[in-house]
């Protein structure tokens, strides 16, 4: 009987009265609507450096948010996160473009495989993504990552970021406490 040989995950083949026939594979929603979010962190970037781009100059002037506190502040960045490698002669735009686009598949890829309604999980994915590729898009385009805002408190000054750097830092922070604060399955002993 087909309907007997219907699994959740994998597909066989029946014969039944002669013939073959093929069973569809019964798949549970998968997490990758939540790319949405992604796409939504990539525009919000983008369109924030934009601004950035064109109402903050020159480059390097501080524009007062929050007195001693937060400033716009429009720089350009051709390395990492804290300007890793931005010294390099070149070679380091094209190490991150490659980083990027390998983290941002293997992320999809476990998306792929997060049920749907497993928002810990797909959340804090969606977010590390849309950065990544936020980010990406700028060093495709320029050569260089625009950042703007700076948070500084006294002396202490903290490296100038952007949306896309918001959005990996918070999805990498949640992945690891949801992680670590997630519940055991009922089923472990």
């Amino acid at each position: 009987m087909l309907f007997r040989c219907v699994t959740k995950s994998v597909a066989y083949r029946v014969r039944s009265c002669g013939a073959t026939w093929y069973s569809i594979p019964m798949t549970k929603p998968n997490a990758l609507p939540w790319l949405w979010l992604s796409v939504a962190v990539i525009a919000l970037d983008q369109l924030s450096k934009w601004w950035a781009i064109h109402a903050l100059q020159p480059m390097g002037t501080p524009h007062e948010v929050i007195p001693g506190f937060l400033n716009w502040t429009l720089a350009f960045n051709t390395g990492a996160a804290f300007s890793f490698l931005a010294d390099g002669a070149g070679w380091q735009r094209w190490f991150f473009v490659v980083l990027a686009v390998a983290i941002s598949a293997v992320l999809v890829a476990w998306l792929a495989r997060t049920p749907r309604r497993d928002w810990s999980t797909a959340l804090p994915l969606a977010f590390i993504i849309g950065g990544a590729l936020g980010n990406l898009v700028d060093r495709l385009h320029a050569a260089q990552v625009t950042d703007f805002i700076h948070v500084y408190f006294r002396q202490w000054n903290y490296p100038v970021f952007n949306i896309a750097d918001c959005a990996i830092t918070v999805g990498a922070v949640m992945l690891v406490v949801f992680g670590l604060f997630a519940g055991k399955p009922a089923d472990s002993v």
